[in-house]
């Protein structure tokens, strides 16, 4: 391994262990040259490779920082933000909100569902290198997937958990971008006019719904893209 190398690993592993969270500066070029013993060159070469690998971002006349993880999710596509967070070579934890019962609201955006049984409600935050990264609602019909109500959420996010105990064969997703309720900017650490990207999610399996899931991200951390053929 080169020293450019050993630079690369040692400032990628600060990040994914999250002592290094989205949005700290990392210490200047001169100071990794004292560190290291080496040439600025050396230095610049591994922290140009790690800004093209979208872990760092440099910012003129301020230094260079953790990026914040960005998904780019086709627009068909559910995205396992996970495994988003964790291919950046981030950690990634689930920190929940609040557990409780709820009963089916005619007018409420699940409605469409179909479920009239008790609903779990599941709220959280996906975390990515020690920042909040999205906001999760989800409510989970209890008829479908009645072990969900012995299970505490505290560390596995409600998503990982119903693709391997209640699978869907159907779904529909919409887009759309609001700005965050207060309790959302306050979890997120963002102004309530802040502008955020809104991934709401319906699942069926043979037509009995499943689940409602309504993930709240920082404009920043989410991009949709799609390919497209003549």
């Amino acid at each position: 391994m080169t020293l450019s190398e050993q630079i690369m690993a040692d400032l990628a592993g600060e990040i994914a262990s999250g002592a290094w969270p989205p949005g700290h500066r990392i210490p200047f070029e001169h100071e990794l040259m004292v560190r290291y013993g080496c040439a600025r060159a050396t230095v610049g070469k591994a922290v140009n490779a790690l800004a093209e690998r979208g872990l760092l971002e440099r910012r003129r006349k301020a230094g260079t920082f953790v990026a914040a993880p960005r998904i780019a999710s086709a627009v068909l596509q559910i995205p396992d933000i996970r495994a988003e967070v964790e291919a950046r070579g981030l950690s990634w934890r689930w920190r929940r909100l609040g557990l409780g019962m709820r009963r089916p609201d005619p007018k409420g955006r699940a409605a469409s569902l179909g479920v009239n049984g008790p609903l779990l409600e599941v709220r959280g935050v996906h975390v990515a290198g020690g920042a909040p990264f999205a906001h999760e609602t989800r409510l989970i019909n209890l008829a479908e997937a009645p072990t969900a109500a012995d299970e505490s959420f505290t560390t596995e996010a409600p998503g990982a958990w119903l693709l391997a105990h209640a699978p869907w064969s159907e779904a529909r997703h919409e887009i759309s971008a609001a700005n965050p309720d207060l309790d959302i900017a306050e979890a997120l650490r963002v102004p309530t006019r802040h502008a955020c990207l809104v991934l709401e999610r319906w699942t069926w399996r043979a037509g009995a719904g499943i689940t409602y899931a309504r993930q709240v991200f920082p404009g920043e951390n989410f991009t949709l893209a799609a390919s497209f053929a003549p």
